[in-house]
């Protein structure tokens, strides 16, 4: 469970982290506010860049924490800059860090329930893992990525697929 989670979410992470920085330097060489990407969404009841960040930070520790038995930090979901998401990235990877393989590995049993509102999930870890959390997000990585390519930001399959 650990292999099939913790290093996965920290590559997209890492590479999401890439991806804002080739972000920052497009919008200093073009002279574009970095608010336009920040803010920009693929479609108007689509979630904008940044929300797409959050999310899919959410994701990641929602899932280390959920499969290892421990808290989920709380982030307040208020950043307005790329240094301000980057940094949300960091200490995303850096909670993924404080795993060992022997916290999560075993949980694929594990009672999970998630609370959305009115809607009451419930899971078993495996299917938490395979079924939530990593098609939501590959989906909010991936919709960020489009959101910037979209924009003529100069990313690439590379840029995404990192490492």
């Amino acid at each position: 469970m650990y292999n099939s989670s913790v290093p996965a979410l920290k590559r997209m992470l890492s590479s999401l982290a890439g991806i804002l920085g080739k972000t920052a330097e497009h919008a200093a060489s073009k002279k574009i506010d970095p608010g336009v990407f920040i803010n920009a969404r693929l479609f108007p009841d689509m979630f904008p860049l940044s929300r797409q960040i959050q999310i899919v930070t959410d994701q990641a520790k929602g899932c280390a924490a959920r499969l290892g038995g421990v808290d989920i930090p709380k982030f307040e979901d208020d950043e307005t800059s790329f240094e301000e998401l980057q940094m949300r990235i960091a200490k995303t990877i850096a909670f993924l860090d404080s795993f060992k393989a022997h916290q999560i590995d075993g949980s694929e049993e594990r009672d999970i329930v998630l609370q959305l509102h009115e809607t009451r999930l419930q899971f078993k870890g495996q299917d938490y893992l395979h079924n939530w959390v990593l098609p939501n997000f590959y989906f909010h990585a991936t919709t960020a990525y489009n959101i910037l390519r979209h924009n003529g930001v100069d990313i690439g399959k590379k840029d995404f697929l990192g490492g």
